[in-house]
């Protein structure tokens, strides 16, 4: 669970036009649903949610909000952001404990890339997916997924069998050992020779022709003669 506590406002009103006004009053319209409760209207500070946000620590982690003295932990389950400033437009969380078992998307980091021989030999790490999305307690979220490339030669593959999971967590995705990464063989670009030959012989053949007009000629002169 990170530090993250995130004091929010309870809104009464929802829609566009509610979450404009929000929005000019600084704060970042959002929705609190999951668990027994329906799902509820909040708005949290702009700069707050930002500071969240950029901890590396607010999505898939969970974090308290806090309104009235009262605390609720949440699971951040997705953030909108403005395609032109950047600046958060609105924000979901995922009402959770400790206990619950959620389904989160972790990142996956790739180790020892310099100890991995395919890739000295000029290979190339051919990442399959960047995340995985894993079934565990909304507690014990892993911060990312390690995979160490030390000893995979170029043609070999990292699978999510090859990986140790911590206890209680398992992949969503249980009915295939999916691939993470492989290690691909560098690509060899194909100069075009034979066209090159091609035309050198097309330009030698017309110069024999040539050559063979010229002596026709000679001959004829001397014939003449």
């Amino acid at each position: 669970m990170s530090d993250i506590v995130l004091p929010v406002d309870v809104r009464d009103a929802s829609g566009t036009g509610a979450a404009r006004a929000t929005r000019r009053e600084g704060f970042v319209p959002g929705t609190l649903y999951g668990g027994k409760l329906g799902p509820v209207s909040i708005a949290i500070r702009e700069n707050v949610l930002r500071k969240a946000i950029h901890s590396g620590k607010f999505l898939s982690n969970m974090v308290t909000l806090e309104h009235d003295g009262e605390k609720q932990t949440v699971i951040p389950k997705d953030v909108q952001f403005d395609p032109v400033t950047d600046f958060p437009l609105h924000v979901d969380l995922f009402r959770v404990d400790e206990d619950s078992i959620i389904d989160v998307e972790v990142s996956v980091h790739f180790l020892n890339e310099e100890k991995a021989p395919g890739l000295k030999r000029g290979g190339a790490l051919n990442v399959v997916r960047h995340t995985v999305e894993l079934s565990c307690p909304a507690g014990s979220i892993p911060e990312s997924i390690e995979v160490d490339l030390s000893g995979l030669e170029i043609g070999d593959s990292v699978h999510i069998s090859d990986i140790t999971l911590p206890e209680g967590i398992k992949p969503t995705i249980d009915d295939r050992d999916f691939t993470i990464a492989t290690i691909a063989g560098a690509r060899v670009e194909l100069e075009p020779e034979d066209e090159d030959v091609e035309g050198e012989e097309g330009e030698d053949g017309e110069e024999g022709t040539e050559a063979e007009g010229a002596e026709g000629e000679d001959e004829g002169e001397d014939s003449k003669d």
